[in-house]
């Protein structure tokens, strides 16, 4: 299989013109009008070389929901969208809880061999919020996963809480939370508001997320541990992770792309392609969150990637799974919101899609400034080309994209992952 290319004509993330060559899975070379006989020559004029993207948030259904994705067409859904590595959450059946499930995901990623697969390991055994997993073993395991979650269920209970955070410590780990207070979102199906009261479905307040990241923030700061909020959603949320870090709190957070561009409104179609967890909110907290990400108070993009079959949401919303397709669209939505509105550069990009997270989840090969000598992984993206959304045609086993007929910016013209093109 090749793996040595000349990309001639691209532009790097901080605009500089130059040409790149790849030589056995490396970057051999960076600069104007380089001319090496041997490499396969891509024509990359007006791309955009990014590093390779790294997703923290992905939801694969391996082992247990083969129906809705498999960790290999979640990578090649993966490569299509211009990622590199993605990370499994623990919501699978059985429940990655344990060091022999982690392990399953991690060999039938290698096996797949598109991109790397890093599993994130459950808080708590079986997801049910009560006893923590075997963190430890999952820790030591070939895996050697350093992300844990019950991202679908929140950790509520506070003491459960602050005993993963101490417990995490022991190896440089992170517990990445999925913020909703359980019991002020009980049978909630969208964002509470005036479209909710219209609609009569029943509201899923914002409080329920951040008095969550309140409480978890103020036991980080308590026991001096890394915490991850994921995928935040409201104006009030990016105040409360804004005062945390002035305040010095180990915090990190994600946005997905889908609450960066969609809004509440749309579930006035009844169609439970917008149904999703944590819910679509308001045009206020939409620019919000796109203000933060700028800013740097999100740290990081991440597509909470949740592949469901047909008949799970082409049925009544109220019946309906939560949840969206984001692997494939990712890259796309952040050009339309965050690039040609002027509010981050490639540069920008290149850290909250690739840099930032895989610092976050401890990926040492993934996520660095591209220079001579590193690993290739690589994304390049035509910036003012674009693509209309089919969900007949994307690569996940699933269909279920709020995109689809959207004609979006930023076309992936190749992703290299170890110097191979896929």
């Amino acid at each position: 299989m090749n793996n040595s290319y000349l990309l001639k004509g691209g532009q790097l993330p901080n605009g500089e013109k130059s040409d790149l060559a790849i030589d056995n899975g490396k970057i051999a070379a960076i600069g104007e009008s380089l001319d090496v006989q041997t490499l396969e020559v891509i024509d990359i004029s007006g791309c955009v070389i990014l590093p390779g993207l790294v997703d923290l948030h992905t939801h694969l259904r391996e082992p247990g929901r083969e129906d809705s994705e498999t960790v290999l067409s979640g990578s090649r859904a993966a490569v299509k969208g211009g990622f590199t590595a993605i990370s499994a959450m623990a919501n699978t059946s059985p429940v990655a809880d344990t060091a022999g499930v982690v392990e399953q995901v991690f060999r039938l990623g290698q096996e797949a061999g598109l991109c790397d697969v890093f599993p994130i390991g459950a808080v708590t055994q079986g997801l049910e919020g009560e006893k923590l997993s075997e963190m430890g073993a999952m820790a030591n395991s070939i895996a050697k996963v350093r992300v844990f979650s019950d991202d679908g269920h929140c950790v509520s209970d506070p003491l459960v809480m602050r005993r993963a955070l101490e417990y995490v410590k022991q190896f440089g780990g992170v517990i990445a939370q999925h913020a909703q207070e359980p019991r002020l979102t009980v049978g909630s199906q969208m964002n509470e508001g005036i479209v909710s009261a219209r609609l009569g479905l029943k509201g899923w307040p914002a409080i329920a997320e951040e008095s969550i990241i309140a409480r978890d923030v103020l036991l980080a700061e308590h026991v001096s541990s890394r915490l991850h909020i994921c995928h935040v959603t409201t104006a009030g949320g990016v105040e409360i992770i804004r005062w945390a870090k002035a305040r010095g709190i180990n915090v990190t957070a994600e946005v997905t792309p889908h609450h960066l561009l969609l809004t509440d409104d749309l579930a006035t179609s009844y169609d439970p392609i917008f149904k999703v967890n944590p819910p679509l909110r308001t045009e206020k907290d939409v620019m919000a969150l796109r203000e933060a990400l700028a800013e740097g108070i999100i740290d990081i993009v991440a597509t909470d990637h949740a592949p469901h079959p047909a008949e799970t949401k082409e049925c009544e919303w109220q019946e309906a799974s939560f949840g969206m397709l984001g692997l494939e669209t990712a890259l796309s939505i952040i050009t339309q919101t965050m690039v040609h509105t002027g509010l981050m550069n490639w540069e920008q990009v290149a850290d909250r899609l690739s840099i930032a997270p895989a610092r976050i989840g401890g990926y040492s090969d993934h996520g660095r400034e591209i220079a001579v000598g590193g690993s290739a992984h690589l994304t390049v993206i035509n910036p003012t080309a674009t693509w209309r959304v089919d969900r007949d045609l994307v690569a996940s086993r699933s269909r279920n994209t709020p995109f689809h007929g959207m004609e979006l910016p930023g076309v992936v013209e190749h992703t290299f992952f170890k110097g191979v093109k896929r």
